[in-house]
């Protein structure tokens, strides 16, 4: 069922194109995972710094137990082994513990202690258990390690461990951990703003499929208690409508055979009357009027099943108009129509827009100071592939309409001005060549030509 015959204003998507920047901005996705995204980076910051908090003093307390225990053993170790064998122990020590110990000269070169933000913490714990004048070292003469130094007896010692086994995690490696965490983190946000707004993607789409004429396919009713809600709420809108045009089809139909028979039988009984020619001809014009005025209404009102359309050759169609327009006394028509534009649509349909573009600039666009009405018709093609366009453009050299009051053309009922008024017609023209273009997918502008008078761009998607 076609819904296009409903005007629906609100409905209406003209599209839409944003600079990069207002896209971020204003798409709900983008939205939603911002602020995912920066919830996630500051719950992270907020446990790496509770981490680093809390975690500070055991871990001093870890590195200083295990420090104080290898000082402690090897010191034990060295001095209750017997003198030829401390050589032996020592080398054990190196190869298997990492281990190594040298006398402590007056000329070594020693440079400060680890820069770890751990280390303050550590001295005060060592020298707490071997002594306050236990010195830590970085690097001596030269060997990088970490130094603690200890005594035994008069004697006083290095004692190198690998500076590997009393280091936590580095600043780059928790950096690195936080970058995994925070992709992690902004992918699952990615995630779960797209499942969030994936709902309301397809609302989105449904109401575009509605106010471009086309029924869409019923939307999904699971989910959340809110979702199911609302997507029954437009499949039941959408059954309404469905019923609303179904009746609305009966109607008409039943309007135009009940006001039609009687006006045919108005028109017998003129021909059949004994009137005089005047009194004959204007009640035949007024009967013509009214037959008119009914069909605009038909016209206006007329679905068009996007499943009727087929390839029509807009060149061919426009020449067979402008030869058929170009038989009235008071137009002249001048084509520029180029060859093998085809777009998808309704032929009679299209042509009927034709019909009613050159009738409105015939009535309303005579060039100024004649009773002709000089009418442009062309016809080009645009674009390749996928963006090929067929353009039409119908013009007139009339005086064209004040600028403010483009728009209103569009209004269904609507003239401009009183010479307007006493036209024959419902002011229903443009409207249907607006409805029937919106139901063809096509762009439809109307602006004044330059030098006078009216021009009518038209833009379809090319077959």
């Amino acid at each position: 069922m076609d819904f296009s015959s409903l005007k629906l204003p609100p409905l209406k998507f003209p599209p839409l194109k944003f600079p990069p920047l207002s896209r971020f901005k204003s798409g709900l996705f983008w939205r939603t995972f911002l602020l995912l995204g920066v919830l996630t980076t500051l719950s992270l910051a907020s446990w790496i710094g509770m981490i680093s908090v809390v975690q500070r003093e055991p871990q001093a307390q870890q590195l200083a137990a295990q420090v104080i225990s290898v000082v402690t053993i090897t010191r034990a170790a060295l001095t209750h082994s017997a003198p030829e064998l401390r050589t032996e122990l020592l080398f054990e020590l190196v190869s298997n513990e990492g281990i190594r110990v040298f006398l402590l000269e007056e000329d070594d070169e020693v440079e400060p202690p680890p820069g770890n933000a751990l280390m303050p913490d550590i001295e005060k714990l060592v020298k707490a258990k071997l002594g306050k004048d236990t010195r830590f070292s970085a690097r001596v003469n030269g060997m990088r390690g970490f130094w603690v130094s200890f005594r035994i007896g008069e004697d006083s010692y290095w004692l190198m461990l690998e500076r590997e086994r009393i280091t936590g995690l580095t600043g780059v490696q928790w950096l690195g951990w936080a970058a995994v965490v925070s992709i992690v983190s902004l992918l699952g946000a990615a995630l779960l703003s797209s499942l969030i707004n994936a709902p309301l993607r397809r609302l989105t789409a449904a109401t575009r499929a509605i106010a471009q004429g086309r029924r869409p396919d019923p939307l999904p009713e699971k989910g959340p208690k809110e979702i199911r809600l609302a997507n029954r709420s437009f499949n039941q809108m959408v059954d309404d409508l469905q019923q609303v045009e179904s009746d609305r089809a009966v109607i008409l139909a039943g309007i135009s055979h009940d006001l039609r028979t009687p006006l045919t039988r108005m028109q017998l009984e003129v021909e059949m009357a004994d009137l005089s020619p005047e009194a004959r001809e204007g009640m035949q014009s007024d009967i013509a009027q009214m037959d008119a005025i009914i069909a605009q209404f038909l016209d206006y009102a007329k679905p068009t099943e996007a499943s009727s359309f087929v390839n029509v050759d807009a060149s061919a169609m426009l020449q067979e108009v402008a030869h058929e327009v170009g038989r009235l006394p008071d137009v002249r028509v001048i084509t520029d129509i180029a060859p093998g534009a085809h777009v998808l649509g309704n032929g009679t349909d299209l042509k009927r827009v034709i019909h009613n573009l050159i009738e409105n600039a015939r009535r309303y666009g005579k060039t100024p100071g004649t009773d002709m009405a000089e009418i442009d018709i062309r016809c080009t093609v645009k674009g390749m592939h996928a963006l090929k366009k067929v353009v039409i453009d119908v013009q007139d050299h009339g005086v064209g309409v004040p600028p403010e009051r483009i728009g209103e053309l569009l209004k269904p009922f609507t003239r401009l001005d009183e010479a307007r008024s006493q036209a024959n017609g419902a002011g229903l023209g443009l409207a249907i060549v607006e409805r029937v273009l919106q139901r063809h997918g096509a762009e439809f502008q109307l602006s004044n030509r330059d030098g006078g008078g009216l021009l009518i761009h038209i833009e379809m998607s090319a077959v």
